[in-house]
């Protein structure tokens, strides 16, 4: 298998480019070398994917929880993985607010991955200690454990959510970002000092928005799950209804339209999801749906409806587009705006909110 050095030579090609090296030629080489070896040291042992009807491979089925502090990548790396996408993203963080399963079958093995929140250290509210509960609930019966981190990056944060894996469970650092670092001849040593801070069972870097590192991920995935028939079928990718996602698609567009100005706190509730069956033979099934955007003040409500009621327009078109297309149906959605003064710090109004 020639895997480590395509690995070697994708992460070189990938660099900032125009940017000239301040070492000497001897010594970049040496960085580098140095840099392909612990690359390829880590991937060597990468199995590939098991395939349908190998003898006496049998099925394989596992819990993997994807884990980090927020803003880490960890919702573009769930869709990946899974295929689709079924979590949202944004450059907001705590963008993911709830315990998201998705699920890939590939040959002989399914996979169940849990996305969970960004573990917060900053607010202690009612909502980030609801999350902050999901995420420890969620590393405490998987099989494996994926440790999201910045490649070439470790924090206080990232300290704090590592403290929160027990012992017994094996966890996998994942340094993502790749395709961010700009000064590759760093990450060598960086891979050196985060094995030498907690003994990783693996180390890979990656990029979620490549598909040969997502590969290999799996690859490194299968090994750790047990053989054992699949607890669903082959087809599915999610656990979450439709309604749910409804809610989601309607957050990621709200955050992703407003950017910084609105409070992290503002949700989404779904007041109304009704399904009618097609007229007519071709036709597709019509969801009805209404739903109310929560925010904390009056001026974060004329923000989201925007001029003349442009930004919620537009946050309806976009919401109900992608959601046609996930849920293959004609979408009709009706949008509101309420404003609940202090709701993330009222520990029921949280749970009216279906946040547990």
């Amino acid at each position: 298998m020639n895997a480590p050095k395509k690995v070697a030579a994708r992460a070189e090609s990938t660099g900032a480019k125009g940017q000239k090296d301040s070492q000497t030629p001897v010594e970049a080489v040496e960085v580098q070398s140095d840099l392909d070896a612990m690359l390829e040291g880590l991937l060597k042992s990468t199995p590939k994917l098991a395939t349908p009807g190998t003898d006496g491979a049998g099925q394989r089925c596992g819990l993997v929880a994807i884990v980090g502090k927020p803003n880490v990548g960890k919702s573009t790396l769930l869709n990946a993985l899974v295929g689709q996408k079924i979590s949202i993203t944004s450059r907001k963080a705590q963008t993911t607010r709830h315990r998201i399963t998705g699920m890939r079958t590939e040959g002989q093995t399914q996979f169940v991955f849990v996305d969970t929140p960004g573990f917060q250290t900053i607010h202690g509210n009612a909502l980030n200690k609801s999350l902050n509960k999901a995420v420890q609930g969620a590393v405490s019966d998987v099989d494996l454990v994926l440790f999201v981190v910045e490649a070439g990056s470790f924090t206080s944060a990232d300290e704090k959510v590592l403290k929160l894996l027990g012992t017994g469970i094996p966890v996998v650092l994942v340094a993502n970002k790749l395709d961010n670092v700009k000064e590759r001849a760093s990450l060598a040593p960086w891979l050196q000092a985060m094995q030498a801070r907690a003994k990783f069972t693996e180390m890979i870097p990656l990029s979620a928005k490549n598909a040969k590192d997502i590969e290999r991920l799996l690859g490194i995935c299968e090994k750790f799950l047990p053989e054992q028939a699949w607890w669903y079928s082959e087809d599915e990718l999610t656990d979450r209804s439709e309604k749910f996602m409804a809610s989601e698609l309607v957050r990621e567009k709200l955050f992703r339209l407003t950017g910084d100005e609105l409070p992290y706190t503002s949700t989404v509730v779904i007041d109304k999801f009704e399904e009618e069956p097609p007229q007519k033979k071709g036709q597709k099934r019509l969801l009805r749906i209404a739903a109310t955007i929560v925010v904390e003040r009056d001026g974060h409500k004329a923000m989201v409806i925007g001029d003349k009621g442009e930004r919620i327009k537009r946050i309806g078109m976009e919401t109900r587009v992608e959601l046609e297309k996930l849920a293959d149906a004609k979408v009709f959605l009706e949008l509101w705006v309420k404003v609940r003064s202090g709701w993330a710090d009222d520990e029921a109004r949280v749970r009216s909110f279906g946040y547990e």
